[in-house]
């Protein structure tokens, strides 16, 4: 089965825009990239030229031998045997980044082209154009994002009617006791899967656990080839040893990263480029704290006090070794690991609607609320529960001394507002951009 994505709306609004420029797709490793490129262009195009450069060699001598966008187009109808029609071809650039040259003619074909319509990806755009730097062609392309598979997209595969009436959910409204449940059910098996595309996929088709587990490690294990083939030799080590203490330092209760968790006397300077690259390529996200919630957030970071999460959730049950049975015999895995799952899950989120940002508050050892949202001229406290016992003293620490407009309580029970208070259910956090434009 294939995973409708949400992305494709946005790619629509960017092939209609007069002022369209390339397009860089950023992503981490088997989000489904290449899938959105050519079904975008088979949808919606009259044609398409697909291109890989890590499947085609010979591609990159094109863009060696000319910056000239009517001779490298030229050259790759020669190539293809393809025409390439200006406004009805979309031209895909896959694996781009392995092509300095290639990243570099996108300015040119900017400036001088820009009736050709052209997408790019690749598994480590963020490295690559981190290591470009000034080469990179600034101010000359569009930059999109693809992510995991959210829950809703997970529900739109997994269950088309009770995604109907998760659509029909407009607002603040009480959820009927009968589909709450069936919505809580739905979730607890997105926490196991997560949302990388063939494991949806797969999960849809045959609802076999196995398999899944067997897919969510081939996906880890695919990541760490990437560090021994993309990382400088002195800095793999490193980048393992993060990577791999990852787990440990998130099944804490304080979550707050400590670099002596990954070998006695470690300090922050050793590890700052191993996390560096594990951002750009996709594969965590960092949260940074804050302890003075005001605008903006990013001008009152709490030193270098942070915590590292997984891009997938699925992937974080993989890595804790995790078995499908805790899901499907009651609450037991909303119970454990301290509530990281569902802390996991709910960033996922909040970095595809808001952007991956993402800061904490912390008040030293007395309280600590999971999110503060910048949103608009708001700062919006988040409060993450994963069940239904709400009872905390962090969220209310905050409320009296901040006094915000709005606060966000996370958890297992059904909608409701009580004052600034609103309780939403974990199911509908895709919807927290949504409910935040109405209140």
């Amino acid at each position: 089965m294939e995973i409708e994505r949400n992305i494709m709306d946005e790619l629509v609004a960017w092939k209609k825009s007069p002022h369209r420029k390339p397009l860089v797709m950023q992503g981490a490793r088997q989000v489904g990239k290449s899938w959105v490129m050519k079904r975008f262009g088979e949808r919606y195009y009259d044609n398409m030229l697909y291109l890989n450069f890590d499947t085609m060699p010979g591609l990159k001598d094109v863009f060696v031998q000319t910056k000239e966008p009517a001779k490298i187009l030229r050259a790759l109808s020669l190539i293809t045997g393809r025409e390439i029609v200006p406004d009805s071809t979309l031209i895909v650039f896959d694996e781009i980044q392995e092509c300095n040259e290639a990243l570099n003619s996108l300015k040119y074909f900017c400036e001088d082209a820009p009736e050709f319509h052209i997408v790019c990806a690749g598994s480590l755009m963020g490295v690559a154009l981190n290591r470009q730097g000034a080469s990179f062609p600034v101010g000359k392309v569009d930059f999109t994002s693809l992510h995991p598979a959210t829950f809703s997209e997970y529900l739109r595969s997994a269950s088309p009617q009770l995604y109907q009436t998760y659509e029909r959910i407009d607002g603040i409204m009480n959820v009927p006791e009968v589909i709450h449940q069936q919505f809580i059910d739905a979730y607890k098996i997105y926490l196991l899967l997560g949302g990388m595309p063939e494991v949806v996929s797969v999960f849809c088709d045959d609802h076999n656990f196995d398999e899944v587990a067997k897919i969510q490690s081939g996906i880890l294990q695919s990541y760490t080839l990437d560090f021994a083939k993309h990382i400088d030799n002195k800095d793999i080590p490193r980048v393992f040893q993060v990577w791999n203490n990852l787990q440990d330092q998130l099944a804490r209760e304080n979550k707050k990263f400590r670099f002596a968790d990954i070998k006695k006397g470690a300090r922050a300077r050793e590890y700052e480029t191993a996390i560096e690259w594990l951002c750009l390529a996709g594969l965590v996200n960092r949260v940074n704290a804050v302890e003075t919630p005001r605008l903006p957030l990013s001008a009152y970071k709490k030193g270098g006090a942070f915590k590292l999460y997984l891009n997938d959730v699925g992937l974080l049950c993989r890595k804790f070794n995790l078995d499908y049975r805790s899901i499907l015999q009651g609450n037991r895995l909303l119970t454990e690991f301290k509530g990281v799952l569902t802390e996991n899950y709910v960033l996922m989120s909040l970095v595809q609607q808001f952007g991956k940002e993402q800061y904490y508050w912390t008040s030293g050892n007395t309280a600590e609320v999971e999110f503060v949202l910048q949103y608009m001229d708001k700062i919006i406290p988040i409060e993450v529960k994963s069940e239904h016992n709400v009872k905390a003293k962090s969220l209310s620490i905050y409320r009296k001394t901040y006094n915000p407009d709005i606060s966000i309580r996370l958890s297992t029970l059904n909608m409701r507002k009580d004052a600034d208070l609103i309780n939403i259910p974990l199911y509908l956090v895709d919807k927290i951009k949504e409910i935040l434009n109405q209140v």
